[in-house]
């Protein structure tokens, strides 16, 4: 009878113990974060979208600064290789970040040491300013992560 009892007990801290884990994770969840994306790799670019919009749909308020190569990718004409497994470039993937509500911003230096414009960045990607993202780096309830 006691350890029918016991067993019970342990199925049913076994059964709970997942929902407790997540019911903890999300009172620690950040909400908003700040993605800085300067590699010109194709396949950091893409995981740091995935990741991107990964965050997005868990709840995450999702903001990424763009600087030297990576700022290609908010260019009207961007073009790059999709990539496995759902075939999509990392610039798709930042206009789905967009579409969710994600923010993205070039870096300041990148449109003055380039042959583009404000006019060929795609709709919704705007140009940092520094004290902005300083602001954005320096809040302690905002979690930078850098590519």
């Amino acid at each position: 009878m006691i350890r029918t009892f016991k067993a019970l007990i342990a199925a049913a801290l076994v059964a709970v113990a997942p929902i407790s884990v997540q019911a903890a994770g999300d009172q620690d969840m950040v909400e908003e974060v700040l993605v800085i994306l300067s590699s010109e790799s194709l396949q950091t670019q893409g995981m740091a979208m995935v990741l991107s919009n990964t965050m997005a749909q868990q709840g995450a308020k999702v903001n990424v600064l763009l600087c030297d190569k990576a700022g290609d990718l908010a260019l009207k004409n961007y073009e790059a290789s999709p990539l496995k497994p759902k075939d999509l470039t990392p610039g798709q993937m930042l206009r789905g970040l967009l579409k969710q509500g994600g923010t993205a911003n070039v870096c300041a230096l990148y449109l003055p040491n380039s042959d583009y414009s404000k006019d060929d960045l795609i709709e919704g990607v705007g140009v940092a300013m520094p004290p902005e993202m300083a602001g954005q780096m320096l809040n302690p309830a905002m979690r930078t992560f850098t590519f």
